[in-house]
């Protein structure tokens, strides 16, 4: 079975890097990670992916004038490594509109809440204060207008009294290491079909 050869983009912790990396080491997993690229040095992300074998590459944002020039190295370092699907986990960079378009149908991203709702930051202080009944996290393909595309897939949970922004956080986590495997490996199978038509 050829895999699609996948990149993911982290700034930190890359728990969600994990949940991806776990699933990706059964041999039946359509996407192989063959990169890690970090916009910081000290990313923790790093070391997961190390750890499991596979390329890393930091590309600082600072080292760079402006987005556009950052943009452009990544793309050429995403293009020189061959890859076919950008999956973005906890990645803390707005992307330029032009990097978006180039990857088009081909990179995805989570965002902590029930897409449409919630766009932007501070998504579980937000719910709480709106009085809403349900949170969760959306996997979404990345258009130019942010979190603002199509979704792929979500997973909802039930807001408890006496939640928190800190306790519905850690509880969305847990959601997204379930959901975010599942929905790589679902756009990683359209991809292969696409490319055998």
């Amino acid at each position: 079975m050829r895999r699609v050869k996948t990149a993911v983009l982290i700034s930190g912790n890359g728990s969600n890097l994990q949940a991806i990396l776990d699933a990706a080491s059964a041999a039946d997993y359509p996407a192989e990670i063959s990169l890690v690229l970090s916009n910081r040095a000290d990313a923790f992300g790093l070391t997961r992916a190390k750890k499991a074998g596979v390329a890393t590459l930091t590309i600082a944002h600072g080292d760079f004038p402006d987005r556009e020039q950052f943009d452009r190295a990544m793309d050429a370092a995403l293009r020189a490594a061959e890859i076919e699907l950008v999956v973005m986990a906890g990645f803390m960079r707005i992307l330029s509109d032009t990097f978006v378009q180039q990857w088009q149908g081909r990179l995805i991203n989570i965002h902590p809440s029930l897409l449409p709702a919630y766009k932007g930051l501070n998504t579980h202080a937000r719910v709480l204060e709106a009085g809403e009944r349900e949170h969760g996290c959306s996997v979404h393909w990345v258009i130019p207008e942010l979190d603002a595309g199509e979704l792929i897939a979500q997973a909802t949970l039930t807001i408890m009294t006496g939640d928190t922004a800190e306790t519905l956080q850690r509880r969305v986590h847990a959601l997204e290491h379930a959901l975010y495997p599942q929905a790589v490996k679902q756009v990683a199978t359209q991809l292969q079909s696409t490319a055998t038509k």
